[in-house]
């Protein structure tokens, strides 16, 4: 099998994350080609898809939200990604042991002994009346019947792991700040989560496979896993594999991947990109070799906003009272400083509505 190296497979990784050029697409299908934006930060998903599309103008994925088109939940990994309506009617159900899991894992002493059918048969009753709430008011309704696990373990057992939920609006618009309120997924949606197929086959294990490789791939079931939390997989991508084209990437695992989808020359040259906290362009992966270094791998999980340069995570950037501040990781030549300013000066024209084009870029490390 061909061999694809960190280089190869970061021009790829660009490629289907938007990131080597700007798209034309409206909002809703970038978020659907991106299989969803983490977005336990609320803003963050507007400066991704900033970065990643021509004209992007904030309100109209406020409008999306308003308009319940896109949905913040607890999905992949069990963490708030922005997704569409359709996706999140079509996956949720094929999410929940691993939502319940991960649930459990964190709390298995408090919930020893909660029969969780029967918290969830509650639950739902609560929610049908299709009110946003808050955690607290869940469990306040809820701790009469069931006071043995506590409130916290009780809150996140019914929201991210029993009861699919959107997280209502104003959370997650632009400009905006609001507190989490829960309402349930079929009650905002006016449809119902879709149930798991009655055969036994995994039509939705896989469709995911074959999405996240348009958005992510070429990618070893390792990284499939990474992205998604879920383990069981195995049987979807056996189901595709015939489907797919396969290589090896330098450590000698075998990546799998679309026959059509974009593999650009290696050479191609790489724009500074703009990344916002926890994007998924370096958390979709087991294996984040291609788009940053090890000695940099826990940026991407402790929420620093990165830098792009030639593909990879060169800096962080912060902002704050309108400027846009870059702190190289290593040294940066005087072309990509000039191009990382150019872009930050863009950024913050983006972040403060026109009012500032101010950037500083550090001085590189020593």
């Amino acid at each position: 099998m061909t061999v694809l190296d960190n280089r190869a497979l970061n021009r790829a990784t660009l490629a289907r994350q938007l990131l080597l050029e700007r798209a034309g697409l409206p909002v809703v299908d970038a978020v659907a080609h991106l299989c969803g934006l983490q977005a336990q930060e609320p803003q963050e998903p507007f400066i991704g898809l900033w970065s990643r599309l021509t004209a992007f103008d904030p309100a109209v994925l406020s409008d999306l939200l308003t308009r319940r088109s896109v949905v913040r939940t607890h999905l992949m990994r069990r963490t708030v990604h922005l997704v569409t309506a359709d996706d999140v009617l079509a996956w949720r159900a094929r999410h929940d042991a691993m939502l319940r899991q991960r649930v459990m894992g964190v709390y298995r002493d408090e919930l020893k002994g909660v029969d969780l059918e029967e918290l969830a048969a509650d639950a739902r009753e609560l929610m049908s009346d299709g009110e946003p709430r808050t955690a607290a008011e869940i469990v306040r309704a809820l701790a009469g019947r069931w006071p043995g696990p506590g409130p916290r373990p009780l809150g996140e057992m019914v929201v991210a792991g029993l009861v699919p939920m959107a997280q209502a609006p104003p959370r997650g618009l632009w400009r905006t700040k609001g507190g989490v309120r829960n309402v349930a997924l079929s009650s905002w949606l006016g449809r119902p989560v879709d149930p798991p197929a009655s055969d036994g086959a995994d039509p939705v294990g896989r469709a995911l496979v074959r999405r996240y490789l348009a958005a992510y791939g070429p990618a070893a079931t390792a990284d499939l896993r990474a992205w998604s939390g879920l383990a069981g997989l195995p049987g979807a991508v056996a189901a595709v594999r015939g489907d797919l084209v396969r290589f090896r990437d330098e450590r000698g695992r075998e990546l799998l991947d679309l026959p059509d989808a974009p593999r650009p020359d290696p050479d191609i040259p790489a724009p500074v990109r703009f990344l916002p906290a926890f994007d998924n362009a370096i958390l979709g992966y087991q294996d984040r070799g291609r788009i940053i270094d090890d000695a940099h791998r826990g940026l991407s999980v402790a929420g620093e906003r990165v830098v792009l340069v030639d593909g990879r995570v060169a800096a962080t950037w912060t902002v704050a009272e309108d400027v846009v501040t870059v702190d190289p990781l290593r040294t940066l030549s005087r072309a990509d400083r000039a191009a990382v300013a150019d872009q930050g000066r863009e950024l913050a024209v983006f972040l403060s509505d026109g009012d500032s084009d101010r950037v500083r870029v550090a001085a590189s490390p020593r």
